[in-house]
């Protein structure tokens, strides 16, 4: 019986308890034991029936998921039993692993935990194993798992092999080929795809060492999700940060989604608008706003809604389109054959799209906030006693996704960036083109009283390209969308 997939499908353990009528403690005990209480079976069953998946009677084995009606139920059929094997190495973000383990369940993956020594100094075994309610392995040489060469079968039973954090020992010795522990055993074992989550102090990775040794791994085939820049651990500012965990889940269930459900999917979409130029092409678009912190209560960040960009991420999923939306915190729903990425600051949605390039096309339609508070305060800051005292707070650039898109290796074919402006609109736009080296710039006027932008329904927006400036009159951002993806049509038809 496997409790962690019967616990994804039904919601969580939240969702179980109350179907049960039990508490927490008794969840915990059902998934130590491995199974369910008698009375239990019945109640489970009917309700995983209900809910659409196929399962065997006798002992509640899941045999398929419920048929795709939505957004969400698509990603779960398409992700719904991958195995993700989750290394988790020693380092002081150890401690997200275990968020990084629960954000993978969310996606429908059965995730099996493996740590070093190194990793047991931060959280313990227990605790892991209790969150994805599998065993968790921590030892080369156990007599029981060894007797089956248990170290192959972990090798060989994932889909993934996902290395949270990454550590600059660890991957000095993945990439020295050294096998001294269960973990870098494993990797030199698998045969399934291999991702690390770097974490470390920014002069560690940025040494000439480490560089050397991320170069040899990527030629090799392994994913590297981020890091970013931003606070570490050890008070030192700069890239080395670990991605956040739900950012490095999405991540790594992307490098998973079967090929066979990516067809299926472009044949769903496919339907609304036949042979569209657009069908199976890879997009990334990003929308909302990003959220900066100040200290533990405040923050920076802007008025976009999420509007616009949603609306086009859903008019290109109609056409087709393999979409991936990264999005800032808004209130928008997830436009229906879209792959959502939730992310909060600028670093987050730079990795994030980083990690889901190559792409044919980018639409960076969020509103990054331009700075970021250069030390973020662990407290909640204080306002003088002096009514009359000034607060200065330092700040300094975050990174330019739209620049870093546009100059990319594997760049995409078709790059559009947004530029809302309070004055002079299609003289800023044009140079923001120009600067930022995209293909196309949608300009439009905000900050008006009379006609807001940020938050309202309607938009009215002009298209720059190398050819000229085209001025598109006031209409809903739905009907925008679809005027920007008809463009976008007409471009992949030459």
């Amino acid at each position: 019986m496997n409790l962690s997939a019967i616990i994804t499908a039904l919601g969580g353990r939240h969702a179980i308890q109350q179907l049960l009528n039990v508490g927490p403690s008794a969840i915990s005990n059902y998934v130590t034991r491995g199974h369910l209480p008698e009375r239990a079976k019945p109640i489970i069953y009917a309700a995983l029936t209900q809910k659409g998946y196929q399962i065997r009677a006798d002992d509640l084995e899941i045999l398929a998921g419920p048929p795709a009606t939505s957004a969400q139920a698509q990603n779960n059929a398409t992700h719904f039993g991958k195995r993700v094997l989750l290394i988790v190495a020693g380092g002081i973000a150890a401690y997200k692993a275990l968020e990084t383990a629960r954000q993978l369940q969310q996606l429908g993956a059965h995730v099996t935990g493996v740590m070093t020594d190194g990793a047991k100094q931060f959280i313990t075994p227990l605790s892991l194993a209790a969150l994805t309610g599998e065993k968790c392995y921590d030892s080369l040489f156990s007599l029981t798992d060894e007797a089956e060469m248990g170290h192959i079968r972990l090798a060989r039973s994932a889909d993934l092999v996902l290395v949270v954090p990454a550590t600059a020992n660890f991957m000095a010795r993945a990439n020295a080929g050294i096998a001294d522990d269960l973990a870098t055993t494993i990797l030199l074992a698998t045969t399934a795809k291999v991702a690390m989550a770097p974490a470390m102090n920014p002069a560690m990775w940025s040494h000439a060492a480490t560089q050397h040794n991320i170069a040899s791994l990527r030629q090799r085939g392994v994913q590297m999700i981020g890091p970013v820049s931003g606070d570490t651990a050890c008070g030192e500012e700069g890239e080395g940060r670990m991605c956040e965990p739900a950012v490095i889940a999405a991540a790594a269930m992307q490098l998973i989604a079967p090929q066979n459900m990516i067809k299926a999917k472009d044949m769903i979409k496919a339907k609304d608008h036949g042979n569209s130029p657009l069908a199976g092409k890879r997009v990334i678009v990003t929308s909302g706003p990003t959220i900066e912190p100040i200290d533990k209560v405040r923050f920076i960040a802007n008025r976009s809604s999420g509007k616009q960009g949603h609306a086009i991420a859903g008019a290109l999923a109609k056409r087709g389109a393999d979409v991936t939306l990264i999005s800032g915190p808004v209130n928008e729903p997830t436009p229906d054959l879209v792959t959502i990425i939730h992310v909060t600051t600028a670093d987050d949605m730079l990795a994030a799209c980083k990690s889901a390039l190559p792409a044919d096309i980018a639409i960076c339609a969020a509103a990054v906030a331009d700075w970021r508070v250069k030390s973020i305060s662990d407290q909640k800051l204080k306002k003088p006693e002096d009514p009359n005292a000034d607060m200065s707070l330092a700040l300094c650039q975050n990174p330019d996704i739209l620049a870093h898109i546009s100059t990319a290796p594997n760049r995409p074919r078709l790059v559009i960036g947004f530029a809302a402006e309070t004055e002079n609109l299609l003289q800023n736009a044009t140079k923001k083109r120009q600067r930022k080296g995209c293909d196309w710039m949608i300009a439009n006027q905000v900050g008006g009283d009379a006609d807001p932008v940020f938050g309202s329904p309607l938009n009215q927006a002009m298209l720059l390209t190398a050819t000229g400036v085209e001025e598109w009159p006031q209409m809903q951002k739905t009907d925008l969308a679809e005027t920007l993806v008809d463009h976008i049509e007409a471009e992949f038809a030459k």
